[in-house]
C-alpha cells in the first residue's frame, strides 16, 4: 500500500538562476547591481523554497573606472529603473564593444526585463570580450540552460574553473550545482561528480547532499541515497527534503518504522498538505497500525473533500480493517458523482459481499463488468455472489468469463464444481471437483472436504 512520493512533489531543486552573491566593493572598482534583481529572477528558485538564503547579484569587476552612460546606468539599475538603463547600457557597448561590463549589465537588464534572447546575446558578448571573468559565464550558462540550448554546460564548465569577484567558494559551489543539475540525465556520473564538488566547496550547505541523494535514488542506489540524505539531516535537523529524501528510500526497502518517523516530520512541518497524510496513513497501515492509518486518511479526506483517490484510500484501509458499513458509506458517496466509475462499484460490491448483502452485491457486480467488460476480477466477485444468491446460471457464465482474462484458481474450480452439482450436472461437477482437489493441495481443508464427500456422492461406484 505504501508509495513513493512523487519527485514533482518535492521541493529539492536548487537555483538555476544564480548570479553571484552580494559582496563589499573592491577599492571601489565593484558596483553592486539592485537586490531587487534576485528576488525578481530567482522567484523560482529552491534557495526561496527550501528557506535558503536569498542569492543576490553582483556586476563583475571593472578594470577601469566607468564611463559617465555606464555609471548613469549602473544607478539606474541600483534604482531599479531597468527601462531606462537598457539604452544607455546599448549605446555604451556598441560604441565599445570590447567593454565586457556593459554587456554584463546589459545581460542582466534584459533578462529582468523579460528579453532572454537578447540578454543571452549580450552574455555572450561579455564572454567574448573577456573570457576569463566567472560571473559572465556562468550567467550566461544559466541563461541557456533556461532557454534549453545545447551549449550551456560550456559555460558553467568554464565557470567551475573560474574564481568569482567575492564569495569564492559559494560562487564556485553554485556553477557545480547548476551544472549538475543541468547534466543530470545525459551524465549522471559527472553530475554526482559537480554535486560533491559543490558539497566540499559548502560543506555547511545541506542542498548538495540533498540533489545528490535525489540522483542516486533514481538510480535505483538507495543505500548511497540514505547516506546523502542523512548527511543533509545532519546539517540541517530541519530539513523536509531531507525527510522526504529518506522516506522515500525507507518506503522502497519496507523499512515502514523509519519511513513513518520521517514522515512525521513532514506532516509536522506541512499540516495541511492531504498527500502527505496519505503517505503516512499507507505506511502505518503496512505497519498495521491501522487506527493511526484511518486517523491520517481521515485527516486528508477532510482536507480534500473531493478528492476522489484520498475517498478511495480511506474506503479500502475501512474495507481492510472489517469496517465494511463505513466504506460502504463512502463508496455510496462517491458513486453519487461517478456512477459510471466500474471500480467503485466493484468496491461497493466488495463491501456489500463482506457484509453477506449479496443481492445488492451481486447487482454491482453487474454494473461493474457492464461498464469495464474487461474487469477481470470482478468476474470472480460476481460468480460468488451469484452462487450465494442460488443463481448459479451467472456464476458459471461469470466464471467461465473470468477464465478469458485470468488463470483458473482452486476456488473457481469449487464455485464452477458446487454450481453445476446445484444444477445436477453431474459429470461436469464431478470434473471441477477432481480439478479443485488437484489444485488445491491442502490449502481449502473446509472445501476440500466438501469436494471429497460431494464426490462420494456423485461417483458412488468409484
Amino acid at each position: 500500500m505504501a508509495m513513493v512520493i512523487p519527485t514533482d512533489a518535492r521541493k529539492l531543486l536548487p537555483a538555476l538562476l544564480y548570479l553571484a552573491a552580494m559582496a563589499t566593493p573592491l577599492a571601489g572598482s565593484a558596483r553592486l547591481t539592485p537586490q531587487a534583481e534576485a528576488s525578481q529572477q530567482q522567484d523560482d528558485s529552491s534557495s526561496k523554497r527550501s528557506g535558503h538564503k536569498t542569492v543576490r547579484h553582483t556586476t563583475v569587476e571593472e578594470e577601469t573606472a566607468p564611463s559617465p552612460d555606464l555609471a548613469k546606468a549602473e544607478d539606474l539599475i541600483q534604482k531599479n529603473d531597468l527601462k531606462q538603463a537598457e539604452p544607455l547600457l546599448r549605446k555604451v557597448a556598441e560604441q565599445d564593444p570590447s567593454n565586457y561590463v556593459a554587456w554584463f549589465e546589459l545581460g542582466f537588464t534584459e533578462n529582468a526585463l523579460g528579453k532572454v534572447d537578447d540578454s543571452i546575446a549580450a552574455y555572450r558578448k561579455s564572454v567574448e570580450a573577456k573570457p576569463d571573468v566567472f560571473e559572465s559565464n556562468l550567467n550566461l550558462g544559466l541563461q541557456l540552460a533556461k532557454a534549453g540550448q545545447p551549449d550551456a554546460e560550456k559555460y558553467l564548465r568554464a565557470a567551475t574553473q573560474l574564481k568569482p569577484t567575492s564569495h569564492v567558494a559559494e560562487g564556485r559551489a553554485r556553477a557545480y550545482l547548476s551544472l549538475a543539475h543541468l547534466i543530470e540525465g545525459s551524465k549522471p556520473d559527472d553530475a554526482l561528480a559537480a554535486y560533491h564538488q559543490a558539497s566540499a566547496l559548502q560543506p555547511k550547505d545541506p542542498e548538495p547532499h540533498i540533489a545528490a541523494g535525489l540522483l542516486l535514488e533514481k538510480q535505483n542506489k538507495f543505500a548511497d541515497a540514505e547516506l546523502e540524505y542523512r548527511a543533509a539531516e545532519s546539517l540541517d535537523p530541519t530539513s523536509i527534503d531531507a525527510a522526504i529524501g529518506l522516506a522515500n528510500v525507507y518506503m522502497r526497502g519496507r523499512r515502514f518504522p523509519e519511513a513513518a518517523a520521517e514522515l512525521r516530520k513532514v506532516v509536522g512541518a506541512h499540516p495541511d498538505q492531504a498527500a502527505l497524510h496519505v503517505q503516512l496513513g499507507r505506511v502505518l497501515a503496512a505497519e498495521e497500525k491501522n487506527d493511526e492509518a484511518i486517523s491520517e486518511l481521515e485527516t486528508a479526506a477532510k482536507l480534500v473533500p473531493g478528492d476522489l483517490s484520498v475517498q478511495r484510500d480511506l474506503a479500502d484501509l475501512y474495507a481492510t480493517t472489517g469496517k465494511n458499513a463505513d466504506a460502504e458509506k463512502i463508496l455510496r458517496a462517491l458513486m453519487a458523482g461517478h456512477p459510471d466509475d466500474a471500480e467503485l462499484h466493484r468496491g461497493l460490491g466488495e463491501a456489500l459481499l463482506r457484509q453477506k448483502k449479496y443481492p445488492e452485491a451481486q447487482q454491482e457486480f453487474l454494473s461493474s463488468v457492464k461498464l469495464k467488460p474487461d474487469l477481470a476480477a470482478a468476474y470472480g466477485d460476481l460468480a460468488f455472489a451469484a452462487n450465494e444468491n442460488h443463481d448459479y446460471i451467472l456464476a458459471i457464465k461469470a466464471l467461465d468469463t473470468r477464465v478469458k482474462y485470468l488463470p483458473e484458481i482452486p476456488i473457481t474450480y469449487f464455485l464452477r464444481a458446487s454450481a453445476y452439482d446445484h444444477l445436477q450436472d453431474v459429470k461436469k461437477a464431478s470434473a471441477n471437483y477432481h480439478l479443485f482437489l488437484e489444485a488445491a493441495n491442502g490449502k481449502y481443508p473446509e472445501q476440500e472436504w466438501q469436494a471429497k464427500h460431494r464426490l462420494i456422492a456423485l461417483e458412488p461406484k468409484r
